[in-house]
Parts: structure tokens; sequence; C-alpha cells
């Protein structure tokens, strides 16, 4: 099979097959909810894990940040992460230290417990890896689901696309986008875009559900933009209409999708928040975030299921595009 997240239609089949023995589930394994909610009384325990699997020298700081992204898409607070991390036996102390004082410091940021994980050296990876399992914590009838989004919502996305793939060509192929004539200057800056503005939407979120009510949320991880989108529409049962020349775009890293053949609709993007808001609310959410220094731009809307998932451009509707793989993947293979 190829490299990534497994398709959805395929995906949707095996959780399908997952039985629930406990009535305390509010929300199960579901395709395109960033994190399931368990009952706890007066408040849903709010789970998630994701792992980080590019080579990356800041694996620790990824974890966290993309773990606690996923508890605050949900309307959630993060409050503890577990971590387990295979190592392979080329490692140094140092390499380890390095990876545990990222997770701690990142924790810290956030005001996270880390409460305990697995460490292994093994045969099995050439690089780290490391899984996270994060926990949070939301007041009943304030959680958010991808699947809330309502028909004629806005749909507004935080900051410029893909954030993260663009630090990770940056950081982790340098020589071969300088072979491809891009600047070191548009190569540095997009170093930079890993911390400022960062791969982290919790406070964004933060902002939207403060501000207004939230139908939906939705963080673009891998498969970017266009997998957010659509696992929004499908989670929601809806359809939608986006507009392609609203989509901000990081500026200093246009020419590595032009040079590279690659879609920057499909590449890893978090960093950037999709917000599903009543379309009255729209002006609000966006100065809200503004006035917070966070870029934000209304994309689109949401159709009904029979609109199909559109993406305008020059007057002309097509359907969205459809990567069965995260386009960064074709550099890494």
């Amino acid at each position: 099979m190829k490299l990534g997240k497994l398709p959805n239609k395929y995906l949707s089949k095996l959780l399908a097959k997952i039985p629930e023995y406990d009535s305390r589930i509010a929300l199960g394994a579901s395709l395109g909810e960033d994190a399931a909610l368990v009952d706890m009384g007066g408040k849903y325990l709010v789970a998630t894990t994701d792992p980080i699997t590019f080579a990356t020298d800041q694996i620790g700081w990824y974890a966290v940040n993309v773990n606690a992204n996923d508890i605050a898409t949900m309307g959630g607070i993060p409050k503890w992460m577990m971590a387990n991390l295979l190592l392979p036996k080329n490692i140094t102390e140092n390499d380890i230290e390095n990876i545990f004082t990222q997770l701690i410091d990142a924790c810290t940021e956030f005001n996270i417990n880390l409460i305990g994980g697995h460490t292994e050296i093994t045969n099995t990876v050439n690089t780290p890896v490391l899984m996270g399992c994060m926990l949070g914590e939301v007041d009943k009838g304030k959680e958010i689901k991808s699947s809330g989004a309502i028909e004629e919502d806005s749909i507004i996305i935080t900051k410029g696309i893909p954030i993260e793939g663009s630090a990770i060509l940056a950081l982790e192929r340098e020589s071969l986008l300088l072979s491809k004539n891009i600047s070191q200057k548009n190569i540095d800056a997009s170093k930079k875009l890993l911390k400022t503005p960062g791969i982290s939407i919790v406070r964004d979120a933060q902002v939207a559900i403060t501000t207004v009510q939230v139908h939906a949320m939705h963080d673009l991880t891998e498969g970017g933009l266009a997998q957010g989108l659509r696992e929004i529409a499908q989670a929601s049962n809806l359809g939608m209409q986006i507009f392609q020349d609203k989509i901000p775009m990081v500026e200093c890293s246009k020419d590595f999708w032009i040079s590279l053949d690659l879609n920057p609709l499909g590449v890893i993007a978090s960093g950037s928040l999709i917000i599903c808001v009543k379309d009255e609310d729209t002006s609000n959410v966006i100065k809200s975030l503004n006035s917070h220094g966070i870029e934000a731009s209304k994309i689109g809307n949401m159709k009904k299921r029979g609109y199909g998932i559109k993406i305008s451009s020059h007057g002309k509707d097509e359907d969205l595009p459809v990567f069965n793989q995260d386009e960064i993947t074709k550099i890494f293979n």
C-alpha cells in the first residue's frame, strides 16, 4: 500500500467493525474526528493519539504539538500525555536526552503533565518514531466535533498553508531545494515556520470558541487542506464549495511546490485550523483571531451533500482533488 494514512473508504470499513462495550463512550472511533470522548460525569475525557514518523530533529516538540492540537479542536484543554518512543540501534544518549528535553519543554509550554510511556531500542526502525497519547477535558455541552458543521456554515482557515510541510522540506531536504534553484532566503524563512507561526492551533481554537458558537473544527495533518476539508464534509454528511483564490498560501514556500511538482493542497499542514461557524458570525471570528495576532480567512461554505465537494477557480467548479497519499511522501520515498 502507499505511504501515509489509509484511504478513507477502506478505513471506514475497518472502523465499522469495532464494538463498543462501555456506555460512557460519547464518541468513539470515527472517520474525520480528531479525538474520542468518554463521559466522566460533569466533563468529557478527550483522548487522542498521533505518531511522528517523518525524520526530524524536533520529534519530541512535534509530538506534543500535534496531539495537543487534536484535543483543542474538540474544544478541550490538553492535560496529560504519554509517549511511546521507538529508537534505532545507532541512537546516542545525547540524542535520547534531546528528545526527552523537547517533550518536557513542549509539555511545560502548554501546562501538560507527561505521565508515562515506553522507550525501546529496536531493529525495526531506522530513525526515531514517537507515538503520543494525549488526554484532556471539556465541559459537557462545550465539546466540538468535526461532524457538527451545518449547511451554509462559513469555512474559515487560520494562517496559511502548508506550514508544516514547508518547514519539513526546508529542514530535511535543503540540498534538494537548492538543487531546484530555490533561494537560500526562502529556505531559511521556511525553516522558521516550525516555531513562527508554528504548528500549534491550540490558541486558534481557544480564541474561536470563546468568541462565537463554533459548529466544527479540524486541524490539518497528513493529506493537508484537501484531506481536512473532505473529512469535515464526510463526517457532517454535507458538501462544500471552496474558493481557490481565497486559500492563503505561505509566501516563502510557494516556489517549493512548482519546482517539486507537488500540489500544496495535499501537503501536511499542521499549524492551520479549519473552523465552521454561522455565516453571520464569520467577521466576528476573523476579527477576534486577528486581534490575537492570528491570520484568518473565509475560504468557502458548507453545502447540501448532493452538491459534492467542489473547489471553484475563475468561475469554474471542479471536484476537490483526492490525494491517495500526502504529497510530501513523494519526496521521502
